[in-house]
């Protein structure tokens, strides 16, 4: 059954990605993933509370969401790490461009209009057992 939900999961646009607070609460926040191997590919600002947070703790939650964040199904336990080396970086890149298309070409050309593709983070998470 996990299967099934994680292949439906991955079907859509989005998922909530949900990084621990030092509490040990969990902050969701919708985003774009591209499947790649047994990982998925995320990229943020990289001041944004998530790369924060994940310098901190490895462990977060993933499930499918709409746009706004409305979660659409199960929380999968997973963990994440923000990527530092050039070549995994431009993997992602590379995963995101062919999932996302125009949409994301729109958003590396304002991103490096504005000087902010510079500052982004990717982020690798891994797929759920």
């Amino acid at each position: 059954m996990k299967s099934k939900e994680i292949s439906q999961m991955e079907r859509g646009s989005y998922i909530s990605f949900a990084t621990r607070k030092r509490s040990g609460e969990f902050v969701a926040t919708p985003v774009w993933f591209a499947p790649h191997e047994d990982s998925y590919f995320v990229f943020s600002a990289g001041a944004a509370g998530k790369v924060k947070r994940l310098r901190n703790f490895s462990e977060c939650q993933i499930a499918s969401c709409t746009v706004s964040g409305r979660v659409t199904g199960d929380w999968f336990d997973t963990h994440a790490y923000l990527l530092s080396e050039g070549v995994e970086e431009q993997q992602a890149l590379a995963a995101l461009r062919k999932k996302y298309g125009w949409q994301m070409f729109i958003g590396d050309v304002f991103g490096k209009l504005t000087g902010k593709m510079e500052e982004r983070a990717y982020i690798r998470i891994d797929k759920p057992a």
